[in-house]
């Protein structure tokens, strides 16, 4: 607990020499849950692997792509993470930006909030159903599936399994005040975003849906650099905030926040596959703005300035531009200043 919020972390694929009792200390200092994101590889792998060798702690896909696979596959995925950890699942989708989802991938993007509304209903089907071969055709505007000989072999360990969604602007966070279970806050947040446009733009999705404020757990992912050498922190930082700019997509948001021409300038260094540009490009104000950085005593304070709009946290290491053996060494930071 931190500021009375429970706190999650992060897990990255290691070895598992490695990753074992890296998870299994989490669990003995506390640690509410751990996601794992969906750089390129699914999720699903590590967070079996945690599975395995704990007891408690909850095991979120932070975040599963959800345009990349048949919803049927995704919803089979969280079943058998749900069975092999005994009810430990979370359900984290994400869209993704849209050059990842047609360009890397090669699947469909089309319109994100429809896309998804679609995807987030057709998993719970699943997993509510599945196992009762009565849900025969779903069909969608992005996915019809054909279920009329299919069938789970067992029921789902639980007939509901919880999903968040996570959100960058306004209207996603609308989507998951009226259909989620839980608001993962995007890394790239600032305070000032958190608190004027995303809790009131999630308030508004509960209203529209009749729903109550309890009901959807408003987690944030928040970037923590843990060094009292601010000029070093930054450095280390300022890779994977250029990094998260690269789209085209978040334009806007970073516009908002008063970025919008370093951005606009990492976006062509990152066009050019120039990533030494990108970096030069992302001046040390928009890392500080976005990244909470300083002495453990500094950091303190600015994440429970953050955590007050929470009802969880996820402080994690940047994870793009930074060497594993440094990364390993702000992760302790953040395990001796957050789960201790």
């Amino acid at each position: 607990m931190f500021a009375g919020k429970p706190v999650w972390a992060e897990l990255p694929v290691l070895p598992a020499a490695d990753l074992v009792p890296l998870v299994q200390g989490w669990e003995s200092a506390g640690v509410e849950g751990v996601w794992a994101p969906q750089i390129f590889g699914a999720p699903f792998t590590v967070l079996a692997a945690a599975a395995a060798v704990t007891s408690r702690i909850k095991l979120g896909s932070g975040i599963a792509l959800a345009f990349t696979r048949s919803p049927l596959e995704t919803a089979c995925s969280a079943i058998d993470l749900d069975h092999i950890s005994q009810g430990r699942a979370v359900l984290g989708l994400g869209s993704s930006a849209q050059s990842q989802i047609e360009g890397s991938f090669g699947m469909t993007y089309g319109k994100p909030l429809a896309h998804m509304r679609e995807v987030v209903g057709q998993v719970r089907a699943v997993i509510a159903q599945g196992h009762t071969g009565e849900l025969k055709r779903l069909e969608g505007a992005y996915h019809t599936l054909d279920l009329s000989h299919f069938r789970l072999v067992r029921p789902a360990h639980r007939s509901a399994i919880p999903v968040y969604l996570p959100a960058v602007f306004e209207k996603a966070c609308e989507q998951a005040g009226a259909i989620a279970d839980g608001l993962l806050g995007h890394p790239l947040w600032t305070t000032g975003w958190l608190r004027d446009r995303a809790i009131p733009s999630l308030k508004a999705g509960l209203d529209q849906a009749g729903r109550n404020r309890n009901q959807v757990d408003v987690n944030l992912m928040i970037f923590t650099v843990i060094n009292p050498d601010r000029a070093a922190a930054i450095a280390d930082a300022r890779a994977n905030i250029a990094f998260y700019t690269q789209s085209p997509q978040y334009l806007r948001y970073f516009t908002e926040i008063g970025f919008g021409a370093e951005a606009q300038a990492i976006q062509a260094a990152f066009a050019a596959q120039d990533y030494e540009a990108m970096a030069r490009a992302c001046p040390d104000a928009m890392v500080r703005a976005i990244t909470i950085l300083g002495s453990a005593d500094e950091v303190r304070e600015l994440v429970a300035e953050r955590a007050a709009f929470a009802d969880s946290i996820t402080p994690v290491v940047p994870q793009f531009g930074i060497a594993p053996d440094k990364a390993a060494i702000y992760r302790r930071r953040i395990a001796d200043l957050f789960y201790t």
